[in-house]
């Protein structure tokens, strides 16, 4: 498997789930990633698996809030790699791209992407067939 930047990466471990476009959905799409890491020996409470499960409620909190489609789930895809998480959210709404906006005077909402870009290693959308996958991407030190 290869990243984005075209360097190959030893895959270790990966997850793939579907939940309901709901907030619900994304409280369990955090909950089972934080879940799942820490069975990939990233104990919860550690500052990665905090960062990877904000990154992940973020994502999917847009996808809900942006890309819900009636009668269609989003998509958690997580991959641990030698040196990387990387985070996958794919939703069906392809004309809804995310983008870091500026900060608005007493804006209440349009945070979470700036969290994203302030977390992450890398970030970016990969369109589908039907929808949009956002991803991202957190350094791994690996262990003593």
């Amino acid at each position: 498997m290869t990243a984005t930047s075209g360097h190959p990466k030893a895959l270790v471990r990966m997850f793939t789930q579907r939940f309901s476009c709901t907030p619900r959905g994304a409280r369990l799409a955090r909950q089972l990633a934080l879940v799942s890491l820490h069975d990939w020996g990233v104990p919860e409470g550690t500052p990665l698996s905090a960062d990877a499960g904000l990154l992940v409620a973020e994502l999917a909190s847009n996808a809900v809030t942006h890309g819900r489609v009636v009668g269609r789930d989003f998509e958690l895809r997580m991959t641990l790699l030698a040196g990387v998480i990387r985070l996958e959210v794919s939703d069906p709404r392809r004309d809804r791209r995310p983008a870091v906006r500026p900060p608005a005077y007493q804006a209440e909402s349009g945070y979470g992407l700036r969290i994203v870009d302030a977390l992450a290693t890398d970030w970016g959308v990969m369109d589908r067939i039907i929808g949009k996958t956002v991803w991202a991407e957190l350094a791994r030190r690996p262990a003593p």
